[in-house]
């Protein structure tokens, strides 16, 4: 998979193994289709999606973010993620909520994301969260050829086909996650 994207040089994982996360790492190597999996590495000041796509002139459309959210019902509190294009925002309120079937979903605080994840803010995966968390996924993501993604850590970004993050475990696939901003 060494190819070009934007400016950015995409290399298979195998090459540059210190770029991802060790929960990202470990997730990787338990895939069969690892190796339609690449890397590129970035400056880690320009993680955050505006800054990225300006930079290395990739398209809103091929990058995701991966938020983590804070879902609650009664006295039980849970996570999960959600999977939706950099031009959209997540539709907490409505239809995450609704399948995570709770009373009330937010975005998770930055300090809990980080040590939930054992990422890095800015850089976390959907690939190497806790098992026991659910991934919604918007289809349009879930949809692509490829989309660039965190890696754990912000210094780099995975290129990976979006029906390897429909396929992970407790992955769901919903109709307009990801909403127009």
């Amino acid at each position: 998979m060494n190819t070009r994207l934007g400016i950015l040089n995409i290399v298979p994982i195998k090459e540059r193994p210190e770029l991802l996360a060790e929960p990202v790492a470990k997730a990787i190597s338990n895939l069969s289709d690892a190796d339609t999996i690449g890397v590129t590495e970035i400056d880690p000041r320009l993680s955050d999606t505006t800054a990225f796509c300006a930079q290395y002139q990739v398209d809103m459309n091929r990058t995701v973010n991966c938020v983590v959210l804070e879902a609650k019902r009664g006295d039980r509190t849970w996570f999960a993620t959600a999977v939706i294009f950099g031009d959209t925002r997540a539709d907490v309120n409505g239809l995450a909520r609704r399948t995570l079937e709770a009373r009330k979903v937010s975005f998770a605080p930055m300090d809990q994301a980080v040590a939930q994840t054992g990422m890095e803010y800015g850089g976390i995966s959907p690939i190497g969260i806790p098992a026991d968390w659910p991934i919604l996924i918007d289809k349009a993501v879930a949809d692509s050829e490829y989309v660039i993604v965190g890696s754990g850590i912000r210094k780099s970004k995975l290129v990976i086909p979006g029906k390897i993050l429909a396929a992970l475990p407790n992955a769901k696939v919903l109709e307009s996650l990801g909403q127009k901003k």
